[in-house]
């Protein structure tokens, strides 16, 4: 069982703060932009012959952040559990975007999965099927950023070393890079194949 209400979670911050960083509990649009760039780090250079799924795609800003960075991908597919996300992503992206609880059905395979936020406020439990999910259904790798360190909080989910290492073990990863240190709690994982 979650800890919180992601629904209401999610949906009491779109409320007060619309479709920006803050509607997705960012603490800034510059900690979101800064993930994303270091999401962007552990892919392939060239992505036009990439597809990418984005899973937790809140609003598809990463999808926006890719273009104005003049980036472009093959295919991007967004996959979110909440309906607003998914219309404002829509309209913001003219992509597919997909509704639907990442940890329960069988995902789209693409080339690489990429997660910024959505573990946030998982369990430990609903983090591992998370991952593993979108991990099986990559063909090259699965990055995904994370709250960092054995902070104990009733909110917010914060993985360990360990628990990485021990899951990309169970997962047979064959390559795993990480960094962090360029926000404090954060941490952005590569599992690749």
């Amino acid at each position: 069982m979650p800890r919180i209400d992601s629904e209401k979670f999610y949906k009491a911050a779109l409320k007060q703060y619309g479709a920006t960083a803050y509607g997705l509990h960012w603490a800034s649009d510059a900690h979101q932009s800064l993930r994303f760039e270091k999401i962007l780090t552990f892919l392939d250079e060239d992505l036009r012959n990439n597809t990418l799924v984005d899973a937790g795609c809140g609003f598809g800003d990463f999808y926006s952040f890719l273009h104005t960075n003049g980036l472009h991908v093959n295919k991007y597919i967004g996959i979110d559990s909440l309906k607003e996300m998914c219309d404002i992503a829509r309209e913001k992206t003219e992509c597919e975007i997909i509704r639907a609880d990442i940890t329960k059905v069988r995902l789209p395979v693409a080339d690489y999965y990429i997660c910024s936020g959505a573990l946030n406020i998982l369990t430990p439990f609903e983090t591992e099927l998370f991952i593993r999910n979108c991990f099986s259904s990559c063909t090259k790798g699965f990055v995904f950023n994370a709250l960092y360190g054995d902070k104990k909080s009733d909110t917010y989910n914060y993985i360990t070393m360990q628990t990485i290492q021990s899951l990309a073990k169970r997962l047979h990863v064959k390559r795993i890079k990480f960094e962090e240190g360029y926000i404090k709690h954060d941490i952005t994982v590569g599992f690749f194949k």
